[in-house]
């Protein structure tokens, strides 16, 4: 299961679909109808795909920092979070930027005295902020940018 590197692709603003529930077949037909890149960690589902004809991308890597590492450097992907093209994690819409003060009834107090930049899921109306986790995504993110420009033999 990929759901964690999903969530990741779509904050670095990154149309991803993600299902749990479609069968092998059912997943390969989706992405050869939407032309979407097949990501897995199934190599049964890998070949299969390839098999269709479409285009899929077998990850390894054990840690979310490994397969954000591997899939930056396919398909050249800028490990940074750019808020202006950041998608919803949860659902997959663009996020927008939203006042502070259209928040301030939907956010905990304390939230919304120590941030001032906030946006908002325009479908699911999750509400986003830089918060104390932004140093955990950011480490995550370096540790990415870090293997990715590792020597091969590491």
């Amino acid at each position: 299961m990929l759901g964690k590197l999903t969530r990741w692709l779509r904050m670095l603003g990154h149309d991803v679909e993600y299902s749990t529930k479609a069968g092998d077949a059912e997943l390969i037909a989706s992405a050869k109808a939407e032309e979407r890149i097949l990501l897995t960690r199934d190599f049964e589902l890998y070949r299969g795909a390839v098999r269709k004809g479409v285009e899929a991308f077998y990850t390894e890597g054990f840690t979310e920092e490994e397969r954000l590492a591997e899939i930056a450097k396919r398909f050249k992907i800028r490990l940074e979070i750019d808020m202006k093209t950041s998608r919803c994690p949860k659902c997959n819409t663009e996020v927008m930027p939203v006042s502070k003060e259209q928040v301030e009834s939907k956010v905990q107090p304390n939230t919304f005295v120590n941030y001032e930049e906030f946006w908002q899921c325009p479908k699911c109306m999750q509400i986003y902020w830089r918060g104390a986790h932004w140093a955990k995504i950011g480490k995550t993110l370096e540790g990415a940018r870090r293997i990715m420009e590792a020597p091969q033999g590491r």
